[in-house]
């Protein structure tokens, strides 16, 4: 078969998805990879995908976005896969709407809402209008958690026939893995991995970090992940460095090499206001290490409360630095225990080799013409 996969960027695919990838290229299928052009579009090429680029605008107007459907039914025309996959949230909608002008069957996948379901203006109300329009199309929806499932059914986003919940976009549970033996750092390190968004949490972590530190010298706190000023919700690199010169927490930068960071951390922490379910938390707790994060959807998909973690309040660094000040207090005994559900879970739920497979039943429903159902 041919497949495409369609995405806001190339780095997002061969980041998140090149499990996937591989797995269908070693099926046989010919893969061709749709997305704006950067610098690990070539990445894709050389795993052996075809690289097809389309412009993708960045922002939430919808009005521009309305020439990505010709883009995208243009380039569906040339191509005829027999099936696209969509991720995030602009090829959710347009090319869902562009694969059905096209007359092919697309699975879509809802991996997170972005800033227009945390943000309600009269963006978000063009969004849930767009959604309703284009979710009566593909001939699947995943969703990587259960309360995103409900707020679109809710909604009436989307037939609840064609629906069905996956973990995330699971975790390679290789390359994700616990190293070595249980080990507490002196000094106590709590770890945040997440663009630099005020969506994901980081001012709520910046002032989290300044409050634990008032109260117990030494803690360390690091920020890892990359600055994204022409996001929404991006934060100003040099209001970042400004909160940054105040103290509290040390910014690491970018890196696709996570594991060997997380490897370094006690704690990893996402004080986010909202996710799918977040591939951060999912690769901590795939090696062995005590979460913290918000109670919102997503992030609770991943913390058990009082078993392999935290649940904090959102927007409330109070509480954030309550929890953080809970896990510094914790036995060796106890965080290595915390740590040793965090693997469970991972292992037993949250393994990329269930996606997959979930991906090439729905991949072989679609070739075969069946209605798609639970």
């Amino acid at each position: 078969m041919r497949i495409a996969i369609v995405i806001n960027t190339s780095w997002n695919i061969y980041n998140f998805r090149m499990r996937l990838l591989q797995a269908l290229l070693a099926d046989g299928h010919e893969v061709i990879a749709v997305a704006p052009p950067d610098a690990y579009s070539q990445k894709l090429v050389a795993a052996g995908c075809t690289f097809v680029p389309v412009q993708m605008a960045r922002g939430t107007n919808p009005f521009p976005d309305l020439l990505l459907v010709w883009r995208l039914y243009r380039a569906y025309r040339q191509l005829r896969p027999d099936v696209v996959l969509h991720y995030t949230i602009k090829p959710n909608i347009y090319g869902a709407i562009a694969a059905h002008w096209a007359g092919i069957p697309a699975i879509n996948n809802v991996s997170g809402l972005g800033s227009v379901f945390i943000t309600r203006d009269h963006i978000s109300a063009i969004a849930l209008k767009l959604y309703r329009v284009a979710f009566r199309y593909p001939a699947k929806v995943f969703f990587q958690n259960h309360d995103d499932r409900r707020l679109f059914l809710r909604n009436r986003l989307v037939p609840a026939s064609i629906t069905e919940v996956l973990p995330g976009s699971g975790i390679d549970l290789q390359a994700f893995r616990p190293i070595g033996a249980f080990r507490r750092n002196q000094p106590f390190v709590f770890l945040m991995v997440a663009r630099v968004l005020f969506d994901k949490g980081v001012v709520e972590f910046i002032e989290a970090s300044k409050r634990l530190q008032a109260q117990h010298a030494g803690v360390k706190c690091q920020l890892l992940g990359k600055v994204d000023e022409r996001s929404r919700s991006g934060i100003p690199k040099q209001q970042l460095e400004e909160w940054l010169a105040t103290g509290g927490v040390e910014y690491l930068g970018a890196t696709d090499e996570v594991a060997p960071v997380l490897a370094q951390a006690d704690c990893v922490v996402l004080p986010s206001y909202r996710e799918g379910t977040p591939r951060t938390l999912l690769e901590a707790a795939a090696m062995a290490k005590p979460l913290i994060a918000t109670n919102v959807p997503g992030c609770r998909e991943v913390v058990h409360h009082n078993v392999n973690g935290y649940l904090c309040r959102a927007r409330d660094p109070a509480d954030l630095a309550a929890k953080m000040g809970q896990m510094l207090q914790l036995s060796n005994e106890e965080l290595e225990r915390m740590g040793q559900a965090s693997r469970q879970l991972a292992t037993t739920k949250f393994d990329d080799q269930f996606v997959i497979q979930k991906y090439k039943a729905a991949i072989a429903q679609v070739k075969e013409g069946r209605i798609l159902n639970d």
